[in-house]
């Protein structure tokens, strides 16, 4: 048997049953009519027991499913087999047909006259092997056609990708796209022989192979059309499963749907897409360096994105009026190496309702050009993260740091002439604690428990002492704070001497001088780590895109969910922790001293409450500005409103205020040109466009990070010192280095 024959002898009838899971490519497998033949129309009803003639051929053909010509025709009342294949144009005609033929058995009877040849591409054979079929005629063998499992890809070629003669593209690019898509699925590849502005002429690069086309120009027009054609191939196509044309811009186009359906796709899934698809193995970088060019043609480069970053902070600061958005470059070089956004709505909303509370925290940037963004957020009254300000830098260092909190104070004290006094909460970095100390100077400092804790836990590993760390910072009295540090000491006198050289008005809520409001950490990073996360890693504008997208999103939600409180005074959580106060009080004894002070008797012992001063000897009501149940007790039993004692932050009316305003949309980025010179028509500034910003110096280090985890043994042996070939300085290597040069 030839590679492209397959010989059946003489048979009777032998209808042809379908393996569903035969097919070249995709499982398709289709019966076309041979040139030679007439209208398959059959003049009377086939006779099983006739004997058929023995020039019975089969033909195949591969773009259209089997299940649109293996119907078996119905019977009609007379006994006449209507007409399903009785088609001018097959393809047409096809949907048509399966809608007339709905209920098939997957079955299809030849006529006897009917001449059918098979064609196989590729060296796919298939096996015709008898099978039994108890509802048909024992004299009518049937048999299951079936194809062999194909490791190797199959020649097959889209008709729409048939090139003929007059045939015109839109310029010599489309041209050689299209004789690049016709070689890559076709399986063989071509050679340029000659091309310039007004030709184009290509060959089959096999030896003696005599296929070749040349496509010219029209005259006057950029259109180029095939003049000559030779599309006959003598060779055997390639002999590996690469491709010469499968380029990286190939590669971008291929996988062009994917990635705008999920631009997580990682090349390993590209090139197993490519394999499966065209039959074509792939190097790992060429799927790699083929995303990364679709992506960028998607959403920008890296480099453009600095490069627009002036005209991008005045499209913040012309559609959301009184934000702040600006963007500092290096005097040497412009290189990147500050921005700084806030909008208007978060600073309006920070400053007329949430809790005077701010937390810092960072986030360490994935992209190209690495970077680091700082960022501080308020709370608002149910506790929740209220984003305030972001800044993008492009390293980590005291500098940036005293230039953030610079920024923060400044947009701070322009806006609000009575600012309250603020507690802000960070780790414990020196830098964070110098440029905290500088600019907010009247500002309650404290640091963030989880930051500490995890620092703590490094250091002993306990989970007995963390507890006891953790319970230490919750209680509310010096004395109870004293009682946790000695069963700390009686464990570990490490450990308490450790905890002791942290002072305790820092994270104590004992001892701290401010109100944290319930807050012992700041961890905001871990909060917004969900939508963070993923933009890290986008050019600089499309990662601050993704963030306003999300907090305009954000503003949005809470201001529907908020219309529908109008039961309540104060906001659901601060409503729920009243409540308890209420059930707790009501067992309580109350003694009046005077007008304002009173002496709470529980269970617990005797507390002491000033309503006038909002205070209680428990510091229930000064840690989280709420009444605790002794200060509810005493406002109980002089018939007051407990409500009306909570601060003003944990309204519904303030909550409401908080995210009255709106971020705004910004328009795309192809029409800001157009609204740049409208505004300085209109008497704006024009220097946007005069300011070039270059990308950092700082660039991402080749190859992944390292994912071993440092072993408990490792720890204790002397490590190495490495020297860096890059930089010269000691502690890692030249792949790991990340020093600007």
């Amino acid at each position: 048997m030839g590679n492209q024959d397959l010989v059946i002898g003489p048979i009777r009838d032998m209808p042809l049953v379908p393996d569903p899971h035969f097919g070249l490519r995709n499982n398709q497998l289709a019966i076309q009519r041979s040139p030679s033949l007439g209208t398959l129309v059959p003049s009377q009803e086939p006779d099983i027991d006739s004997k058929p003639e023995e020039n019975t051929e089969i033909g195949l053909k591969t773009d259209i499913t089997h299940d649109d010509y293996f119907l078996s025709p119905p019977h009609d009342q007379d006994g006449e087999y209507p007409n399903a294949y009785d088609v001018v144009d097959q393809k047409s005609n096809i949907d048509q047909d399966d809608n007339n033929n709905n209920n098939t058995d997957d079955e299809l009877g030849f006529d006897e006259n009917n001449n059918f040849e098979l064609i196989v591409h590729e060296n796919n054979e298939m096996v015709v092997r008898p099978i039994s079929a108890p509802h048909l005629s024992i004299m009518q063998p049937q048999y299951l056609m079936t194809s062999p499992i194909v490791q190797t890809r199959t020649d097959i070629i889209d008709p729409i990708q048939e090139l003929t003669v007059g045939q015109e593209f839109p310029d010599v690019k489309s041209c050689r796209r299209a004789l690049r898509d016709i070689a890559i699925a076709g399986h063989f590849e071509i050679q340029t022989v000659k091309s310039d502005k007004t030709r184009f002429t290509a060959k089959c690069a096999s030896e003696g192979c005599p296929w070749r086309v040349h496509a010219a120009k029209l005259p006057g027009v950029p259109t180029f059309t095939i003049r000559t054609i030779l599309s006959e191939h003598k060779c055997g196509g390639i002999d590996h499963l690469g491709h010469q044309q499968a380029s990286v811009q190939w590669v971008a186009n291929s996988v062009e749907q994917r990635l705008k359906e999920n631009p997580q796709c990682k090349p390993k899934d590209i090139l197993e897409e490519i394999h499966r698809v065209h039959g074509i193995t792939l190097s790992y970088k060429q799927a790699w360096r083929g995303k990364e060019r679709f992506m960028a043609s998607l959403r920008g480069s890296f480099e453009e994105d600095y490069r627009l970053l002036p005209q991008y902070c005045e499209q913040i600061r012309r559609t959301n009026p009184g934000s702040i958005a600006s963007v500092c470059v290096s005097p040497v070089d412009n290189s990147f190496q500050r921005l700084f956004i806030s909008y208007q709505a978060s600073i309006y909303g920070f400053l007329n309702a949430c809790l005077p509370l701010i937390g810092l925290d960072r986030v360490v940037l994935k992209n190209k050009y690495l970077g680091t963004m700082l960022f501080a957020s308020g709370f608002d009254g149910e506790g929740a993260f209220f984003p305030l300000a972001f800044s993008v830098v492009d390293e980590e260092s005291d500098e940036t740091w005293m230039w953030f909190l610079s920024e923060l104070h400044n947009l701070l004290d322009t806006n609000s002439e009575n600012m309250p006094r603020l507690t802000i909460l960070s780790d414990r970095r020196k830098s964070i604690v110098d440029a905290v100390e500088l600019n907010f100077p009247t500002a309650f400092h404290g640091f963030c428990m989880l930051h500490l804790s995890e620092s703590f836990r490094k250091e002993f590993n306990n989970s007995m002492l963390c507890n006891l760390f953790w319970e230490a910072a919750n209680v509310g009295t010096t004395i109870e704070f004293d009682n946790k540090i000695l069963e700390i000491e009686e464990i570990s006198q490490e450990a308490a001497y450790w905890v002791r050289r942290v002072p305790a008005r820092l994270w104590a809520y004992s001892y701290f001088e401010g109100t944290r409001f319930g807050n012992l950490s700041a961890n905001i990073s871990e909060s917004l780590y969900g939508w963070i996360v993923e933009a890290s890693g986008l050019p600089i504008i499309q990662m601050m895109e993704c963030i306003r997208r999300q907090l305009m999103t954000w503003f949005n939600e809470r201001r529907e969910t908020c219309s529908h409180w109008e039961t309540t005074m104060l906001v659901p959580s601060a409503e729920n922790r009243v409540s308890e106060a209420l059930d707790y009080a009501r067992n309580y004894q109350v003694l009046r001293a005077n007008e304002s002070e009173f002496e709470v008797i529980s269970h617990e012992g005797t507390n002491v409450v000033d309503i006038r001063n909002r205070c209680c000897s428990c510091r229930g009501w000064e840690i989280y500005g709420l009444p605790c149940s002794h200060a509810v007790a005493a406002l109980l039993s002089c018939r007051q409103n407990v409500h009306r004692f909570a601060e003003s932050c944990f309204t519904v009316a303030s909550y409401r205020k908080a995210y009255s305003q709106t971020i705004h949309p910004i328009p795309d980025r192809t029409l800001w040109g157009e609204l740049i010179t409208d505004g300085a028509q209109q008497g704006g500034e024009s220097v946007v466009e005069e300011m070039v910003v270059n990308p950092p110096k700082s660039l991402k280090p080749p190859g992944q990070p390292r994912k071993r985890r440092t072993q408990s043994k490792d720890r204790r042996q002397t490590k190495r010192v490495v020297h860096c070939s890059r930089c010269y300085q000691t502690g890692h290597f030249r792949t790991t280095c990340a020093t600007p040069i």
